[in-house]
């Protein structure tokens, strides 16, 4: 199979991951954008802003595969786009790793010491996943050794061991939680569904301090949540959480002054859109 069979370079593959999340993120008031464009003063390059539609995707790279997908699907609620696999030559090691093999160079270390796989020489294989939400989607990706099958929970390179959200480049995928819904319940259902299926990462933070697992798992469930109540945060509820694979995950309401400060922004910027 050559790498435009695979769809590494096919354009029809291309329209498929630009539409394949064709609701966007409109910050955490949940609401969706046709078009979006920049807010005043923030037009950045010659225009760049108004050339995007938003934001498609947020990508994560996973220890095992199934595991990821069946938190995202089954626990999470997402649907499946589609799945594509066993990526691997010249073009997508170029596009993907070229400024980490750089670096590599640089250092004079092999690629492989600091987490480069070897797509080009087909030693190892990158598997994708598109997982639709109501207003974005989620890629889980996989790099494996060939000898590996797809959805393997064994991936190339070890899992990243400290977590903490206060390193620079650490990111977090935020999920939007109606307005209904009992946020406290929802959280401890989250829990127990998730350590049903083992996924015993799965863990969220208390708003109490606690100096051990079972300290936490004790908490009471009023705990769960953190509500703001200071200007220009007011309404905003939260919890953060770790996911099977040990990735931030956080989970918010925007209720009340909040919601309304990011509903005006939704409408400044359509304003904008409809402007230009």
């Amino acid at each position: 199979m050559t790498e435009d069979e695979r769809g590494i370079d096919n354009p029809a593959r291309r329209d498929m991951l630009r539409t394949a999340g064709a609701v966007m993120l409109a910050g955490a008031a949940g609401e969706t954008v046709a078009q979006a464009a920049p807010r005043t003063g923030q037009a950045g390059g010659p225009g760049l802003g108004l050339r995007l539609q938003g934001v498609q995707h947020f990508g994560l790279t996973v220890q095992n595969m199934e595991r990821a997908f069946e938190f995202y699907t089954q626990v999470l609620g997402g649907t499946e786009v589609f799945r594509h696999g066993d990526f691997q030559g010249d073009a997508v090691q170029n596009t993907l790793l070229a400024d980490q093999e750089i670096v590599a160079a640089e250092k004079h270390v092999a690629p492989a010491t600091i987490g480069v796989p070897d797509l080009r020489g087909g030693t190892q294989r990158l598997d994708v996943r598109f997982v639709q939400f109501d207003n974005v989607v989620i890629e889980l990706l996989q790099y494996r050794n060939a000898d590996e099958p797809m959805g393997s929970p064994n991936s190339f390179a070890e899992p990243v061991q400290h977590m903490s959200p206060a390193f620079p480049r650490m990111m977090h995928i935020c999920f939007y939680v109606r307005d209904d819904v009992d946020f406290n319940q929802f959280i401890a259902d989250l829990e127990a569904e998730s350590a049903r299926r083992g996924m015993n990462q799965v863990r969220a933070n208390r708003t109490i301090r606690v100096r051990s697992e079972s300290e936490r798992k004790a908490a009471p469930q009023s705990s769960n949540t953190n509500r703001v109540t200071q200007a220009p945060s007011d309404g905003w509820e939260l919890i953060y959480c770790k996911g099977p694979e040990g990735e931030q995950l956080e989970f918010v309401k925007a209720l009340g002054p909040v919601k309304k400060r990011f509903a005006d922004a939704l409408a400044k910027r359509q304003r904008a859109v409809a402007g230009r």
